[in-house]
């Protein structure tokens, strides 16, 4: 396998207990589909609307299927990349920057500023959060990335126990190297508990390589965080957490 960089989080969103393992900032490639997705939730609310139909089918694609049109429309919807750095900062979102001149894709973030949206697109109640959306709208986040095409359902599912599992993946070669950037984020249950996890990784050689590395993430990532959990170990990853160092 080529050289690549691997960076991954995984939070217990009831008890704030997380792992974090691996730094570094990454383009987003899809993932920033879930920023948008957000951006959205927000902008309806903020508005005092629902979102309309057609915004509803392009936010199905965008997430369903990877859909690059749709997306392209709904960031424009949200107001480009202020739009998206607005909504994200008010999320809580400080190492994410959206990108220029309409490349969505070249968004660069981490893998503790995931979960800190996934903890409020994904979020229920009585969980840790800013709150901005309410629970009609992280449902309906969750169904949406809970009906992703099989094609697509790597990464974060591969950890999940029965179908309880929401993702969005990235994926995409960096055109000066020719080598993959790699991503997965979402929440799934495992082990009996609730998980946010992030993977985020580039240097692939290939799609296939990347894809199987950030299963092995994943898989890790979610060990740890039930080994710190018996031991009493766990270190909560995201908001003030972010400061901590790697677990392990």
């Amino acid at each position: 396998m080529s050289p690549a960089r691997v960076s991954v989080a995984a939070l217990d969103p009831v008890t704030g207990e997380g792992v974090r393992r691996g730094d570094g900032v990454f383009v987003t490639a899809s993932v920033v589909k879930a920023d948008i997705l957000a951006a959205l939730l927000l902008r309806a609310r903020d508005t005092g609307r629902a979102v309309t139909a057609a915004e509803w089918s392009r936010a199905a694609a965008m997430i369903g299927h990877s859909d690059n049109d749709a997306a392209s429309v709904l960031w424009r919807t949200i107001g480009s990349a202020a739009g998206l750095d607005a909504a994200n900062a008010r999320i809580g979102l400080t190492e994410t920057v959206a990108g220029d001149g309409g490349y969505w894709g070249l968004t660069r973030t981490t893998a503790p500023d995931r979960l800190v949206l996934l903890r409020e697109l994904l979020g229920r109640d009585g969980e840790a959060g800013r709150g901005l959306l309410d629970q009609e709208a992280r449902d309906s986040a969750r169904r949406l990335m809970a009906q992703v095409v099989p094609a697509q359902a790597w990464g974060v599912p591969v950890v999940a126990d029965g179908s309880a599992w929401a993702v969005k993946n990235g994926w995409m070669p960096r055109d000066a190297t020719g080598l993959w950037v790699v991503h997965s984020v979402g929440r799934v249950t495992s082990g009996g508990r609730d998980v946010l996890l992030a993977v985020l990784s580039d240097g692939h050689a290939t799609m296939a390589e990347g894809v199987v590395r950030v299963e092995a993430a994943a898989r890790t990532a979610v060990a740890a965080l039930r080994s710190a959990a018996r031991g009493g170990r766990g270190r909560a990853v995201g908001g003030e957490a972010r400061r901590a160092g790697d677990d392990g």
